[in-house]
């Protein structure tokens, strides 16, 4: 008679595999933004109107096209681009089915809260909600997992970006605080939504395979 047990040790390799998975993709998000912008700009900026429009039923697509859309080059599309790799990173190397759920998690909840409460006649673009997302979630995950390293980890991002963060949710004239807000609530959101169980204390290990 054979038996066989879980393995303890994570498998190095495919860890590899799904952190560069993860950063794969990440680079083709990114990739995708600044694609979409170059033929905004080819089109004399008319994607502009491709963003959320708030309480429009006919236009709620744009929940799903607004993040890939930006004003400019800079300072609107680099300001986002360069907080959404440094957090994006963070959380790609969990993997790219990691990254795409956060990611789908924060667009659709963050971009149907704009969609609520945005004042109307505006439009809403850009990837600031992914932003305020990808923090949200890097530091409410911990929490939620109660993981010392990502507390840590969302402590140092807190502290980096939290100014920034922060001063971005005052309301600007042309800045959509609101994205901000909803983006950083559907952050909260993925982490919830993906948080790790904790086994019940004192319960027992998976049983063994026999054969």
């Amino acid at each position: 008679m054979s038996t066989s047990v879980p393995t303890k040790t994570p498998n190095k390799t495919l860890r590899r595999a799904q952190s560069r998975a993860g950063v794969e993709l990440l680079i083709g998000i990114v990739a995708l933004m600044w694609i979409v912008e170059v033929l905004n700009w080819i089109d004399g900026y008319h994607l502009d109107n491709d963003g959320i429009y708030p309480r429009n039923l006919g236009r709620i697509w744009g929940i799903l096209t607004s993040p890939f859309i930006h004003a400019n080059f800079a300072p609107h599309l680099l300001d986002n681009t360069i907080p959404l790799v440094f957090m994006g990173v963070i959380i790609a190397l969990s993997g790219a089915a990691r990254l795409a759920l956060v990611t789908a998690i924060v667009i659709i909840v963050g971009g149907l809260g704009t969609w609520l409460i945005a004042p109307s006649g505006t439009v809403t673009i850009g990837a600031s909600g992914i932003v305020f997302g990808y923090a949200t979630y890097l530091f409410a995950r911990g929490l939620f997992d109660r993981n010392a390293l990502e507390l840590v980890t969302g402590i140092v991002v807190g502290a980096v970006w939290g100014g920034a963060l922060v001063a971005s949710i005052v309301p600007h004239t042309g800045v959509s605080w609101q994205a901000h807000v909803c983006g950083a609530i559907g952050g909260v959101v993925a982490a919830a939504v993906m948080a790790r169980e904790r086994p019940a204390r004192g319960g027992a290990e998976l049983p063994a395979a026999v054969s």
